[in-house]
Parts: structure tokens; C-alpha cells; sequence
């Protein structure tokens, strides 16, 4: 027999696909976590611009500005054009509590929203 041989415990096998078990289930939570926040700062975002628009009466001119100036600040991140503010507005407009039917909103990825709300 090898000197150098590692002998594993005998439950080793069963604890390493426990381990592995694990690992899986909080990256999924914490996948399904990250979404939730994106989904309602984008909702935010559409409440914001809802509120303001109502308040000081301004039009889309203002969103393509917003959106510009978004991604200037935030070059590493997506779903800042103006199409997609519209459908953070739109999104807030017709979800103003963040359900759609029975589920959160949060519980859906960003592009099923949008495809639910006609996009």
C-alpha cells in the first residue's frame, strides 16, 4: 500500500454531495434574492418617474435625459435605456402594490415582467 495515500472518512462521499447540495441551494437564493432587489428598484424607478411626471408635468424628453444620464453613471450596468424606464413606468403604473396576480413581481425575472405587461 502507498504511504502517501489518502484514506477518506467513510462518510465522506455522502458528506461532500451534502456540501455540494448546500452550495447549490444558497446560490439559488441568493440569485433569487439579487432579483428581488433589481425588480423593485426598477419598480421604484417607474413609481419615481410616475410621481414626478404627475407632479411637474414633464414628457418622454426627460426620460431620454434620465436614461443618459443613468448609463453615464453606471456604464457596467443594463436596462438603463429609455425603453426600459418606460417599462419600469408602465410596470408601476399597472402593478402599483408589486403583485402581478397571486406572485410578487420580485419573484419574476426582469423580461417576463416585461413580456407580461405587452412588451
Amino acid at each position: 500500500m502507498n504511504k502517501n495515500a489518502l484514506i477518506l472518512p467513510e462518510d465522506y462521499a455522502d458528506w461532500l454531495a451534502e456540501l455540494k447540495k448546500r452550495i447549490h441551494g444558497a446560490r439559488q437564493r441568493a440569485l433569487l434574492a439579487a432579483n428581488h432587489e433589481h425588480i423593485r428598484l426598477y419598480h421604484d424607478i417607474g413609481m419615481d418617474i410616475l410621481q414626478r411626471q404627475s407632479r411637474q408635468g414633464w414628457g418622454a424628453k426627460v426620460i431620454n435625459r434620465l436614461s443618459s444620464d443613468l448609463r453615464a453613471a453606471f456604464p457596467e450596468m443594463k436596462g438603463l435605456s429609455t425603453r426600459n424606464l418606460k417599462y419600469m413606468k408602465f410596470f408601476a403604473q399597472e402593478c402599483p402594490d408589486f403583485q402581478i396576480g397571486q406572485q410578487s413581481a420580485a419573484q419574476l425575472p426582469w423580461f417576463h415582467i416585461v413580456i407580461l405587461l405587452g412588451g
